[in-house]
């Protein structure tokens, strides 16, 4: 139920953007993205608000762990219980931000949207928090219920992620997970260079770092890069360096003939175009709703290269409608999937996936797999890829393709800057602790001649 609480400040902003993700299932980024618009915060404002949320989504079972301690298992309004964590989260979290003043307004804002009952509840839990201070995570002796706790994932993942990984791996990927996630963008080589780009960020006072896993990225560490001129040109894209290394290990040839089987919202279909510089070179692009298909067409606009690009609204399992056999030089299956490898950019991923979602995308994958096999070419590649660290969603689907597909042979995938080039899998997996970039799986399915 949308709540009648009109915010007037950074805080109430926040609390009302958790509201809606965390009861009612918004996105977080498409939620920030709407408040923002619709209430508008000085930068400063903006930069405290977009905080709150998505580190109190980041570390949420952290935080109920420890108010847990100050309720006693109380029955909380959730928006209560939403006000004690975003309270909670700047005590522990923001070194910056003084405690008097998350209090008062705290306690403000529960007297503005509850009643007396309610500001007083409020006010006797936060002070008995700064009181008593918190609980030391590291007392909690179950390894797995620690981890769990301490990085804010749910224990299914943790045992997972160690039965796939080890403890080791497993641990320093739960802490990079919780890191702040870099803002990257890609130079569009269709209109611009990245020597050209850098001139320009130079000159806009915009500091950057060149990307070590793609090329013609640059991660952005300080400056506005949204409304710069760059970006409304269509000179640049925003996209993770991860996801880049999907189209980059395609080796696009420039009058190749490309399908895009899951490509909303189009950075990898544009990504694709770019590298089509022949008159012949073709990418179609695919995707189930009609919106979203739009959404194609508009960056493939901005971008500059709509004429390379033609979008359909087709479920990829149902391919034989538009394409004949051995249509396509490559084929991309960007597939759908968990998103466990995005926990940075979409922490609310983490409190709603479960081990059998990830076991039913399996079939969808393997599903889209068989339904695009027959459309590339003898000598073809399928580029399999997923933003999951998850093996049954990754190299199980694979192996189960190729199981079905005597014709198609697993070949080494590469990238322009040779990541992790020394690896024995000929798959390549990206975690979220190798680079502080997105978690990625990439695979290359080649068909015999």
């Amino acid at each position: 139920m949308k709540t009648k609480f009109q915010p007037q400040n950074a805080r109430e902003l926040a609390l009302v953007a958790l509201e809606g993700v965390v009861e009612n299932g918004a996105y977080s980024n498409l939620q920030v993205d709407q408040l923002l618009k619709k209430y508008p915060l000085a930068d400063k404002d903006r930069r405290l608000a977009t905080n709150i949320i998505y580190g109190v989504l980041q570390h949420k079972l952290t935080l109920e762990y420890w108010l847990n301690g100050f309720v006693q298992e109380k029955r909380l309004d959730p928006w209560v219980k939403t006000l004690l964590l975003s309270a909670l989260y700047q005590y522990h979290y923001l070194e910056r931000v003084p405690d008097w003043a998350v209090t008062d307004e705290s306690i403000e804002i529960a007297k503005r949207r509850g009643n007396p009952g309610i500001r007083k509840f409020v006010t006797g839990v936060l002070h008995a928090i700064l009181r008593k201070g918190l609980p030391d995570l590291r007392q909690i002796n179950e390894r797995d219920l620690r981890l769990s706790i301490e990085n804010s994932v749910p224990r299914w993942l943790v045992n997972e992620l160690t039965s796939e990984y080890g403890e080791e791996d497993t641990e320093k990927i739960l802490q990079s997970i919780n890191e702040p996630a870099h803002q990257v963008i890609r130079v569009n080589t269709a209109k611009t260079n990245l020597p050209t780009v850098k001139q320009v960020l130079d000159a806009a006072g915009i500091e950057y770092q060149e990307s070590q896993v793609a090329q013609n990225a640059l991660v952005i560490t300080k400056g506005e890069i949204i409304s710069s001129d760059l970006f409304k040109n269509g000179e640049i894209t925003i996209q993770d360096e991860s996801a880049m290394l999907a189209v980059e290990s395609m080796h696009i040839e420039p009058g190749d003939k490309v399908l895009d089987a899951c490509a909303a919202p189009g950075g990898k279909t544009v990504q694709i175009a770019e590298a089509l510089a022949d008159e012949d070179g073709h990418v179609d692009a695919l995707d189930i709703h009609q919106h979203k298909v739009r959404l194609i067409e508009k960056n493939a606009r901005r971008l500059g290269v709509e004429k390379r690009v033609t979008a359909h609204a087709l479920d990829a399992r149902e391919v034989d409608q538009l394409f004949d056999d051995e249509s396509f030089n490559k084929i991309l299956v960007d597939a759908p999937c968990s998103g466990i490898g995005l926990l940075r950019r979409k922490p609310e991923i983490r409190y709603t996936k479960t081990l059998n979602d990830s076991k039913q995308l399996h079939k969808i994958q393997l599903a889209i797999l068989n339904a695009v096999a027959a459309k590339v070419k003898k000598g073809g590649i399928i580029t399999y890829s997923t933003c999951t660290i998850l093996q049954q969603e990754n190299d199980d689907t694979v192996q189960a393709f190729l199981a079905e597909h005597p014709e198609f042979e697993l070949v080494k995938t590469t990238t322009a800057r040779k990541v992790k080039d020394t690896r024995h899998s000929p798959t390549l997996t990206i975690l979220p602790s190798d680079f502080d970039s997105d978690g990625f799986f990439i695979s290359s399915l080649k068909k015999g001649i």
